[in-house]
């Protein structure tokens, strides 16, 4: 798509800081965060939304959430079991679709969103 944001940061025309780069998907930290870590994961190829995919997609959508844990662990926001603590640290996976979901970029993308508080609260 020549007027995507996100086709051309996965074509490297547009600048951005990648955190995660394979063959099918790109991970990069968004521009305007909303809490301490806040990476968006895409597919390289542009879907518009989550309402496009049908079942030829779920292995995508499949490699874009099996990332969300690994990158959280990466950036230091992943949900760990502390012997003292129990169940410390964590992250939000969010996939906004349409106007009425807080889309504002249509390309399919997911958020990867965490670290310390007080970002809780924000939805």
């Amino acid at each position: 798509m020549d007027n995507c944001i996100f086709c051309k940061i996965a074509a490297k025309i547009m600048p951005s800081e990648i955190v995660y780069e394979d063959d099918t998907l790109l991970a990069f930290k968004d521009i305007n965060p909303a809490a301490p870590v806040h990476l968006l994961v895409i597919p390289k190829q542009h879907i518009g939304t989550l309402s496009d995919c049908g079942s030829a997609d779920a292995g995508l959508l499949a490699q874009m959430l099996l990332l969300a844990p690994k990158l959280a662990k990466e950036f230091g926001c992943a949900l760990t079991n502390d012997a003292n603590n129990g169940l410390t640290g964590g992250y939000r996976t969010m996939i906004n679709t349409g106007p009425d979901g807080g889309q504002e970029v249509y390309h399919l993308h997911l958020h990867v969103i965490g670290g310390p508080r007080p970002w809780r609260g924000r939805r």
